[in-house]
C-alpha cells in the first residue's frame, strides 16, 4: 500500500517577530523551507501522496507554486487542507484528508524542519514498517532539571534532576500506521484532549512508538536566528539534503 505524508505548513510564526512574511515560504539557501521537507520524501521514494496542510488560501497557492517549480514531475501527488487552531486540529485534518479507507504509513512532519534528509525518512520506513510507529529523535546532551510547582515562579527554587540517559528531544517526522493515528486523533478530538506531538497522540491509544537515532542537525525555523544557523549547516555540508 503506498505511503503518505502530511507536511504542516501552517502556523502563525509569532516568534518570528515579523522578520519575514512565512517561515516555511523562507528561502533557505536558494530553497524555500517546505520544498527542503517536501524534496527529502520526494528523495526517499517512500511516499506517493503528500497533504499539505496549509493556514490559507495564499499559502497554499504559494506552495502549489513552488511545488510545481521545484518538483513539477515528481511522482508524488499532492493534496492540500485547511490548517486548524492547534497543530493536533492541522494534524487530523491532513490525516482525513487522505480519506477513510486508506491505509499504509503516513508520515507527520513540520515543514519547518528543512534538514530531515531522505535517508533519515528511509530509517523512519523501515522501522515503522517492523515495529507499527517510529519517531525521529535526538538524545539530550543538557542537564534538565525539573520545576515542580508554581511553574512561574523561578526563584529560590529546588530543581528534581532527571536521567539524562533516558531523555530523547522528539522530532519529526514521526511515522504511523495510518488507520491507527487516525483513530487516535479522531479519539482526542472527539474528549477535547490535549497532545504535544503525535507520539504523545499514540500513546494515548495504547501505541508503542519506536525511537529512531538522528545524528544529523533536524532544527525546526521557530526564531529569525534559526534561519541563519540552518544556512550555516547546510554550507557546511552537514545537512543530509542540501
Amino acid at each position: 500500500m503506498p505511503d503518505a505524508a502530511v507536511i504542516l505548513a501552517g502556523g502563525s510564526g509569532s516568534r518570528m517577530r515579523g522578520s519575514v512574511r512565512d517561515k516555511v515560504l523562507e528561502p533557505i539557501c536558494g530553497v524555500p523551507a517546505i520544498m527542503r521537507s517536501f524534496g527529502a520524501f520526494v528523495e526517499s521514494g517512500r511516499v506517493s501522496r503528500a497533504v499539505f496542510v496549509c493556514r490559507d488560501g495564499a499559502q497554499r497557492n504559494a506552495v502549489g507554486r513552488l511545488a510545481g517549480e521545484f518538483y513539477p514531475d515528481c511522482g508524488v501527488e499532492i493534496v492540500f487542507c485547511g490548517g486548524g487552531a492547534r497543530r493536533q486540529d492541522s494534524v487530523l485534518n491532513g490525516l482525513r484528508a487522505l480519506g477513510a479507507g486508506e491505509e499504509g504509513l503516513v508520515f507527520i512532519h513540520d515543514g519547518a524542519r528543512p534538514l530531515v534528509g531522505a535517508e533519515n525518512i528511509v530509517r523512519l520506513s523501515d522501522a515503522a514498517r517492523r515495529d507499527g510507529a517510529a519517531v525521529l529523535a535526538a538524545r539530550v546532551s543538557d542537564t534538565i532539571k525539573k520545576l515542580s510547582g508554581d511553574a512561574g515562579d523561578l526563584r529560590a527554587r529546588i530543581l528534581e534532576d532527571l536521567d539524562r540517559p533516558s531523555l530523547w528531544a522528539m522530532q519529526t517526522p514521526q511515522v504511523f500506521r495510518l488507520p491507527e493515528i487516525r483513530a487516535a486523533y479522531e479519539k482526542i478530538a472527539a474528549c477535547g484532549g490535549d497532545v504535544t506531538d503525535d507520539v504523545a497522540a499514540a500513546n494515548a491509544a495504547g501505541i508503542g512508538v519506536s525511537i529512531v537515532e538522528n545524528f544529523s542537525p533536524n532544527p525546526k525555523i521557530t526564531l529569525p536566528e534559526d534561519i541563519a544557523r540552518i544556512e550555516f549547516i547546510i554550507s557546511r555540508g552537514a545537512a543530509k539534503n542540501s
